[in-house]
């Protein structure tokens, strides 16, 4: 069975989520702050993290940069906070998805299941390459030139989608839809994942050569062969 750790300080809000997440045969830890989100974390490392941002005590983003520097765990912040930089700033910090208040109980589950299948391994072996860049689905690893890349799962699984459809040009949503299987969502959620990628997979992320923008439509992966 599945953990999710809920660190919310409203009790009616931890309560709705955990009802519908039990129903969804996912067992649920709760804490009411960031302490107590960070000592339970600690105790017994969830499957995902849903993270409020407003929390008395350690605020949620010191939260989620905390777990981020132990852990690759998929992390949903809660957000009341509906401005677009809000939003960026928690997926800067690690965050792998977000919702903004007030939001559907059953979206929430919907989107923790997405991420807990992401996070499995995958059973069939399976290696990506580009020159020094090795993407291996199988257990879910990056590595370049030897050295392995920590990866959120949504950075994961952009990066390989991206690597598997060489030279092909994705619109921002149409990657929201076909990597996350996001219907809906904000097109910055791709900006920022790109922008760390670069950061992690270029040799100079001011200059992409792999992760390359295509102007008026959105991004493509070109294959370098190296790192030159």
């Amino acid at each position: 069975m599945a953990s999710i750790l809920v660190i919310e300080d409203d009790p009616t809000t931890r309560e709705v989520l955990r009802r519908y997440l039990t129903r969804a045969g996912i067992d649920v830890v709760e804490a009411a702050s960031g302490t107590e989100g960070m000592s339970a974390f600690l105790t017994a490392p969830p499957d995902l993290v849903i993270l409020d941002l407003m929390l008395p005590g350690i605020d949620g983003l010191d939260v989620c940069e905390r777990i981020r520097s132990r852990s690759e765990v998929p992390i949903i912040i809660l957000t009341a906070l509906g401005s677009e930089s809000d939003r960026v700033v928690g997926l800067e910090q690690g965050a792998d998805d977000y919702v903004v208040k007030p939001f559907s109980p059953r979206e929430v589950t919907l989107r923790a299941e997405r991420l807990l299948r992401r996070a499995a391994p995958v059973r069939t072996p399976t290696v990506l390459s580009d020159g020094e860049l090795v993407v291996d689905l199988s257990a879910r690893r990056v590595s370049r030139a030897g050295r392995e890349l920590a990866m959120t799962s949504r950075e994961f699984d952009l990066l390989a989608f991206l690597l598997a459809h060489p030279d092909e040009a994705f619109r921002r949503a149409e990657l929201l839809r076909r990597v996350w299987d996001w219907e809906f969502g904000d097109d910055s959620t791709v900006t920022v994942h790109v922008r760390r990628l670069r950061e992690k997979v270029e040799a100079d992320p001011s200059r992409p050569r792999r992760l390359q923008t295509v102007w008026g439509v959105g991004y493509r992966y070109h294959p370098s062969g190296g790192d030159r």
